[in-house]
């Protein structure tokens, strides 16, 4: 295996009678990087980390985690591996910390180490002040945290994240968020299932687009913007004679095309903040301006034909 490389999925394939799951999807993650596996329900995610944490053989390919093959009838390399997955594996009727303990002793670990990281790990997210109270008293958001505390509990080198937000409000979203992000530092290699774009974009150095069991395309998200241009798409609403600013704008630095269309001028700029002041300049009388910049949701578009949640 690769230097800093901790997990690698080589040709990973799964049907179940006819319905082909994942097909040929290959992969690694570094050390402290987050990788994210990004795709609409039933493009085949689950299925793909869950041939990665051993969970599911393989009908054809490998999964390796730290140079071990991972397989369902061994437990070789998988104590490197912490899964957090979709469904609440807590015990509602136990504190955080008492979860935190059943667990530890799981993990073979000494009563003072088991101390050590138990503490540590509700710093993490943000349950120490709640650690008595009984998990079936907390809101999801919290027992989500709690889920991911437990697949971290033992310092795993690989922690994999199945859709770790679905459900949860806003402000518990953003906590596990924060929470997830500090990790890299910490030299873990993660990786995070989601539909939500803006959650790849906001947590991931680079992101696998997966559609009906295919991975589609790979890399950080510039790379993957560069595939539908990086331009951004101006409107602007104005009075005037929008033809002869569209004229002006259109000849101005980074703009590749100006159009007027139903009295809204269209501009398709590179890094529109930086050249918006040109452009309204010329145009003069602004009514209103909508900027539209590119994102992972048009990559999907882009690839597949259809928006990411169809």
């Amino acid at each position: 295996m690769s230097a800093g490389v901790i997990a690698r999925a080589r040709g990973l394939r799964k049907a179940f009678g006819d319905r082909v799951a994942v097909d040929d999807v290959s992969f690694e993650i570094a050390a402290g990087e987050t990788y994210g596996l990004l795709g609409p329900n039933g493009a085949g995610k689950s299925t793909a980390i869950s041939m990665l944490a051993g969970l599911i053989e393989p009908d054809a390919g490998e999964a390796e985690v730290l140079g071990v093959r991972i397989r369902t009838r061994s437990t070789a390399g998988r104590g490197a591996i912490g899964l957090v997955p979709q469904e609440l594996a807590i015990y509602p009727d136990l504190s955080a910390e008492e979860n935190l303990r059943f667990f530890a002793r799981l993990q073979g670990m000494s009563r003072a180490h088991a101390r050590k990281r138990i503490d540590a790990v509700l710093e993490l997210t943000g349950l120490s002040d709640r650690r008595r109270d009984r998990a079936a008293t907390y809101s999801g958001g919290m027992q989500r945290r709690l889920n991911i505390g437990i697949g971290l509990l033992h310092e795993p080198r690989l922690l994999i994240l199945d859709e770790p937000t679905v459900g949860v409000d806003p402000q518990s979203r953003h906590a596990i968020l924060e929470a997830i992000a500090a990790l890299a530092g910490e030299g873990i290699a993660t990786l995070y299932t989601t539909h939500y774009m803006e959650e790849a974009e906001r947590l991931c150095d680079r992101v696998g687009i997966l559609d009906e069991g295919r991975l589609l395309v790979e890399g950080t998200q510039a790379e993957l913007l560069a595939l539908v241009g990086e331009q951004d798409r101006v409107r602007v609403a104005a009075d005037g004679d929008l033809a002869a600013a569209a004229a002006i704008v259109g000849a101005l630095e980074g703009v590749s095309e100006a159009s007027v269309n139903d009295g809204t001028l269209g501009v398709l700029v590179r890094d529109a903040p930086r050249h918006l002041p040109a452009i309204l300049a010329a145009v003069g009388d602004v009514r209103s301006v909508e900027i539209e910049r590119p994102d992972l949701e048009a990559v999907f578009l882009h690839l597949t034909g259809k928006a990411l949640r169809d």
